[in-house]
């Protein structure tokens, strides 16, 4: 009966993860399915809590920090950009028209459906702009103070 109660609360904090996006209670979830793996061998009921205790402190500790530094843009981690992250601060050039409701730019000899970073702003074919930010497949575009010069 005892792992069948380990489980269950294995089973809700798993769930209860879902909600909060935290990485802390599905550390705890582990911590409860090693208690019922435990309980299964015949481990008595304080040893399974100090087999629980010591899982959830165990992944809390080791694995959820390693979890959270992977799960960081490569922004705020100081690693070289990939995929869309690497074209934020790339030069583009209008193709049609861009403003608040979109546009295309060419960015890297390639075609991309671009929006005005700022909605006041408005870019007209063959204009030099630059990549803020993606956002999905949309470039969101500023004004490239750079080839003014």
């Amino acid at each position: 009966m005892e792992p069948v109660l380990w489980i269950v609360l294995g089973v809700l904090l798993a769930i209860a993860e879902i909600f909060t996006t935290t990485l802390l209670l599905i550390m705890f979830a582990v911590g409860a399915f090693a208690a019922a793996g435990a309980a299964a061998l015949g481990a008595p009921v304080p040893v399974q809590a100090i087999v629980f205790a010591v899982v959830s402190a165990a992944t809390v500790l080791v694995a959820r920090p390693t979890i959270r530094r992977h799960m960081r843009p490569a922004v705020e981690s100081g690693e070289q950009h990939f995929g869309v992250e690497a074209l934020a601060g790339s030069p583009a050039i209008v193709l049609e028209r861009v403003d608040a409701d979109g546009g295309r730019v060419k960015i890297d000899g390639e075609s991309w459906s671009a929006r005005s970073y700022d909605g006041t702003q408005a870019f007209e074919a063959g204009e030099r702009v630059r990549v803020i930010e993606v956002k999905g497949v949309t470039a969101m575009v500023w004004r490239d103070d750079l080839s003014n010069l």
